[in-house]
């Protein structure tokens, strides 16, 4: 037997059990997997003895900006850094220029992307109420890997472009949904059978709080947090889990901040309510306490809350409520994150450090290696549709890799960064366990932390 990649001398890992194995490649599938050696050759050879072989790890939301604000980030290097940080597949968010709203949109972006992208990558698709709930069951069926509403946001009836910031009187924009009409988005996704993703912060709450916290003169991160307190995560999570379970809509609640949010999707999932949950690495590994030394670079929508939240989140995840690690990496310029805390925008990069702080959290004991395969791997794909072609080891599926060595460490520094916006709040921090190796069917991206291929990504759906 002839074989086009052969990894021997590792230690598998996946969410049911760790061993030692070699895994053999062919024509991008996993063709072999044994604890002894295979009789023939391959046409390439990774030993990673001392090393973990997992299933590529998944980062489900990702806003590359592409097409859009480019001079922030594109495709190109938005999957190098996904590459480089560890990813094999990557889910693209649907705020760019134009969104993806329709059939027609999303095989425009398809052409757009695949030249681009160094990892293969789904399309979240977007519902904009009333302006597209027709199109979503031809949306859905030209393959979104799911549809997000961004709750409480306004749009450009002309651009479809999001407004983050509504004032009553804006030329050419609609205001955000009723209640009504957002409950019928979860009737139009819940008929489509597709997962309906939120960002859950109830906007008016927001406006008329910060109102009265900008009204005082104050510009510290205490003020952004009453602006945008936990509160307003919680009401609208509520809300949505309640649709959820009387529409059937299968629910994703995006980037998890706050225990308010963790105890209310608990509560609806013990209902049956069809409700998953993420968090991101910012809720994990930092709070409202590390501002003073991170600085405005750490201004994040749902902003990072406090300790308690933290504690709250990791509990949400050892006992099942999240079941989903992703980075929602949201790229900026470093000029563009230095000013005023109100008029700063919100977001940074963390698709490629993502994997290092997960991984430097297993050697803090914080989880198991076999929970982060879960989290990065096979939860993802299973919620959206792509499993077992993708977060699995099996015979079979797709050659999608990633090798770790829990024994490297490493310094994150922002200026490493493959994106374009070389901002992080972890810049300076040392990790412990990082990839170093990132294999997409079959085909090695990133080595030792370099890309080492050109572009190869194609785009993925539910189902195939």
């Amino acid at each position: 037997m002839h074989w086009d990649h052969l990894i021997k001398n590792g230690t598998i890992a996946t969410p049911s059990e760790t061993y030692q194995a070699n895994l053999y490649i062919k024509e991008g599938k996993i063709s072999a997997i044994s604890k002894t050696a295979l009789e023939g050759t391959a046409e390439q050879e990774t030993d990673a003895r001392g090393q973990y072989i997992l299933p590529g790890l998944i980062d489900v939301h990702v806003h590359s900006r592409d097409p859009g604000p480019t001079y922030k980030e594109d495709f190109f290097t938005s999957t190098q850094a996904a590459a480089a940080g560890g990813i094999t597949t990557i889910f693209d968010m649907p705020n760019t220029t134009p969104p993806t709203r329709d059939a027609a949109s999303y095989q425009a972006q398809v052409a757009n992307l695949t030249p681009k992208a160094h990892v293969d990558f789904g399309l979240w698709g977007i519902a904009l109420g009333p302006m597209n709930n027709a199109g979503l069951p031809e949306l859905h069926d030209a393959g979104v890997i799911g549809i997000k509403y961004f709750w409480g946001y306004a749009v450009n009836k002309n651009t479809f472009q999001l407004t983050y910031n509504y004032e009553p009187g804006m030329t050419d924009v609609l205001p955000p949904l009723s209640d009504g009409e957002v409950y019928e988005i979860f009737q139009n996704v819940a008929k489509t059978g597709n997962v309906l993703a939120i960002h859950g912060e109830d906007s008016s709450l927001i406006q008329t709080l910060t109102e009265q916290v900008k009204k005082s003169g104050r510009d510290d991160y205490e003020a952004l947090l009453d602006g945008r307190p936990n509160l307003a995560e919680e009401v609208t999570v509520q809300m949505g889990t309640a649709f959820s379970r009387a529409s059937g809509a299968k629910l994703h609640v995006l980037h998890v901040t706050t225990a308010e949010a963790a105890d209310a999707i608990r509560r609806a999932q013990a209902q049956g309510a069809p409700v998953s949950a993420e968090t991101c690495p910012h809720y994990l590994f930092l709070s409202n306490e590390d501002y003073p030394t991170v600085g405005a670079v750490m201004k994040i929508y749902p902003p990072v809350k406090y300790k308690r939240d933290q504690q709250a989140l990791w509990q949400a995840i050892n006992d099942g409520t999240i079941t989903i690690i992703s980075s929602d990496h949201a790229p900026h310029t470093a000029e563009e994150k230095s000013g005023s805390l109100w008029k700063i925008p919100a977001g940074m990069p963390g698709t490629e450090t993502m994997a290092p702080l997960m991984l430097n959290a297993v050697n803090e004991g914080r989880l198991s290696l076999q929970k982060l395969t879960a989290l990065m791997s096979e939860n993802p794909a299973k919620r959206f549709g792509i499993y077992p072609r993708k977060g699995s080891l099996e015979v079979g599926t797709d050659a999608d890799i990633t090798i770790v060595d829990l024994n490297k460490e490493t310094t994150i520094k922002a200026a490493n960064l493959h994106s374009k916006s070389k901002v992080t709040a972890y810049d300076g921090w040392r990790v412990k366990g990082i990839p170093v190796q990132t294999i997409v069917r079959g085909e090695t991206i990133m080595k030792n932390g370099e890309i080492i291929h050109k572009p190869m990504g194609r785009v993925i759906k539910p189902g195939n």
